[in-house]
């Protein structure tokens, strides 16, 4: 075995470890606390990218906000865990906000952007393509290719809340009591700052009436 490797992750145990103490010594009670039924008031679609941890970045404690990632923050209809964790943070936990947060420098959206073939992930980001052809000409009149990249990962965004709002389980928390808020956001990771794309839906009158369901 190499030894460097295993060191790595024992380290990870020792951290572990340290950090329990530092928090036992801030707060005696701290994992009782944390161990009760957890309330959390945001749902976070977030990327995988382990640069972008949703807790540090927001300010905000474990229990505060539930989380699910995947490469871009995609929010794919045939997606089964994302469907469930949205179900269920919004129906049992009754989340007051749902977020999706992208961020600059994705290396998502920059595959999506080009033509080469990495494996299964091709057919991720193929929905990721097509928020390309969606805006085509808007992206291809940013001559500047990182512009161009930051661009796509706002409205690759955009897009993903928009088809959450799409979703018969938003549609349906909407009737049935008012909420959750859907909201955009992308990270920089340059600068550590959020940038809040003004994007939020709070109702299917919102949506081309297409789009809107029937809810009983």
């Amino acid at each position: 075995m190499n030894n460097r490797v295993i060191e790595e992750y024992k380290q990870l145990l020792l951290q572990n470890k340290a950090w329990v103490e530092q928090k036992t010594l801030e707060d005696a009670d701290f994992f009782k606390k944390l161990s009760k039924i957890q309330s959390p008031k945001f749902l976070w679609i977030g990327c995988s990218d382990s640069r972008v941890p949703a807790n540090e970045i927001t300010g905000t404690k474990p229990g505060e906000v539930f989380v699910h990632r995947n490469i871009a923050n995609m929010v794919v209809n045939t997606d089964m865990n994302l469907l469930s964790v949205l179900d269920y943070a919004v129906n049992v936990l009754t989340v007051e906000h749902v977020i999706v947060c992208g961020h600059y420098g994705c290396g998502g959206v920059r595959a999506a952007m080009g033509q080469q073939q990495y494996g299964l992930i091709d057919n991720w980001i193929r929905d990721i393509k097509d928020v390309y052809r969606t805006h085509y000409e808007e992206l291809e009149a940013i001559a500047d290719l990182t512009a161009r990249e930051n661009r796509l990962v706002e409205l690759n965004v955009i897009e993903q809340v928009y088809d959450l709002s799409k979703t018969s389980i938003i549609q349906s928390a909407w009737k049935k009591r008012g909420g959750p808020y859907i909201h955009g956001w992308v990270y920089n990771l340059e600068t550590g700052l959020i940038n809040d794309l003004n994007v939020t839906y709070h109702s299917n009158s919102e949506l081309p009436a297409f789009y809107r369901l029937m809810i009983d």
